[in-house]
């Protein structure tokens, strides 16, 4: 979040890489509820590969009400005789495997548990539907929040999705996803992706948005609201759709800048990954925005340094994606850094090597500043120092290779894991691979300790002047 919290002071196949060994279940014809993620061991679910979600809902914005209907198409990895889902919404009505009925539990914090009629063979496809129905939404901002309008949007890191589908809510099963949202004809809906269909018959409005390129579930959204519509396109055609809500149109003016920012980070990380892009501005109280796939959530206090943090999620968060979420610092670093020193240096001619300087030397007696280390900071910790120590780390990474050496590495980087998944470990071996300086130290220094780093570390290249 900014794609998360503010501090004081996101081409393959989906489901391309592999989905990791699960942890032995009690019956080795269940699927793993959970897998083994050290901060989520209970996320994700074991046993089949999701390829794409189909999800219809209704929404009457009065009651609050969600009507809804899920069908995943899924590949078994393993024989099922049941399997789980991640879902955490309104209550279940029936669910079906293969057009057959299937009997069905709900347990512990968002699991699902079917069990279809006839178990399911390894390597084969099939296909869950579930059909739920009651009260979605609170006005907390994590999942399915209702606005002060009335209106209702998603966002949430890392488990909005449980509360509006169910689905393998893991970043290591990415999936395809389209969204049929039916409201009240006086209400606009916006989603992920390229909208395929806006329909009104009678008193009701149907709304087709579909994401072509795999996803992860907390990155998909959408929102219901009286939208006004912001429609730009970027040069080589890609639609740039941009939503505001009522309260939120002082924002209009900002994301008209949106194609100028897709350019800038496209010429540092390598082409936009996706076919669309945008925003949604909602109105209600968030202390967040998010990176949500092609169309970021923003909070009314959004400004321009926000949207580009959200944007260049686009490209770390989004289509390269952390394998666990101790690996945040992939996702969250980059992002400030993009936002908080490539923008004001390259637009506004910004000396960024003397804000970090500056910054190294307001915060160095300061031990809470660097207590929380940036490669696995710890289950509640994932956003916390990524924001305010990433952008320093990510800079003096920079100064020790020199610009040549650093931009051109990390955009092969990006490229070399598009619509997949990467690790800090993979990061750190894949710079070192780039220099014949040795870089243990600092990687060390930097991610690992909960200490200042030394000297060498912190002042390298030319921020030794």
């Amino acid at each position: 979040m900014v794609a998360g919290v503010m501090v004081a002071a996101a081409t393959g196949p989906a489901g391309a890489d592999p989905l990791p060994a699960d942890p032995l279940p009690a019956d080795p014809l269940v699927g793993a509820p959970g897998l083994g993620d050290p901060y989520y061991p209970l996320d994700g679910n074991g046993g089949y590969d999701a390829r794409h979600y189909d999800v219809a809902i209704d929404y009457d914005p009065p009651t609050h009400q969600l009507i809804g209907t899920a069908t995943i198409d899924a590949v078994a990895t393993q024989a099922l005789r049941a399997f789980n889902l991640d879902y955490a919404g309104p209550e279940v009505q029936d669910v079906s495997v293969n057009n057959a009925p299937a009997t069905f539990d709900r347990n512990g914090e968002h699991e699902l548990t079917v069990t279809p009629m006839l178990p399911l063979l390894p390597g084969l496809p099939f296909t869950v539907t579930v059909r739920y129905a009651g009260p979605a939404g609170a006005e907390d901002g994590d999942g399915w929040t209702i606005a002060p309008s009335g209106g209702a949007f998603v966002a949430g890191e890392p488990h909005s999705a449980t509360s509006w589908y169910p689905l393998n809510d893991t970043p290591l099963d990415k999936a395809t996803f389209t969204v049929h949202t039916t409201v009240p004809a006086e209400w606009e809906v916006i989603a992920n992706g390229i909208r395929t269909g806006d329909v009104v018959q009678d008193d009701r409005r149907t709304a087709t948005w579909e994401t072509r390129q795999p996803t992860i579930g907390y990155l998909t959204t959408v929102a219901i609201d009286r939208f006004s519509f912001l429609e730009q396109q970027r040069a080589d055609g890609t639609p740039v759709v941009s939503a505001f809500a009522p309260e939120a149109e002082r924002n209009r003016e900002t994301e008209q800048r949106l194609p100028e920012i897709l350019d800038f980070i496209e010429s540092l990380y390598g082409p936009y990954p996706f076919d669309a892009a945008g925003g949604i501005y909602v109105d209600a109280d968030l202390n967040f925005s998010l990176e949500t796939q092609t169309r970021p959530i923003y909070a009314p206090w959004a400004d321009l340094p926000t949207v580009v943090h959200e944007i260049a999620h686009q490209w770390w968060g989004d289509s390269v994606s952390l394998r666990q979420w101790s690996d945040v610092c992939l996702n969250e670093c980059f992002a400030s850094y993009t936002a908080d020193y490539l923008w004001p240096e390259r637009k506004d001619g910004e000396d960024v090597d003397a804000t970090y300087r500056r910054t190294i030397q307001k915060y160095r007696d300061d031990p809470e500043f660097w207590d929380i280390a940036l490669e696995n900071p710890g289950a509640g910790n994932e956003f916390t120092s990524v924001y305010y120590r990433g952008p320093l780390f990510l800079h003096a990474l920079r100064n020790t290779l020199g610009d040549d050496v650093f931009f051109a590495a990390v955009r092969e980087f990006n490229a070399a894991h598009a619509y997949g998944n990467a690790s800090m470990p993979e990061f750190r071996t894949f710079m070192q691979s780039k220099t014949g300086t040795d870089l243990s130290g600092f990687f060390a220094s930097w991610l690992d300790s909960t200490t200042i780093p030394s000297d060498e570390f912190l002042y390298p290249g030319a921020l030794r002047a």
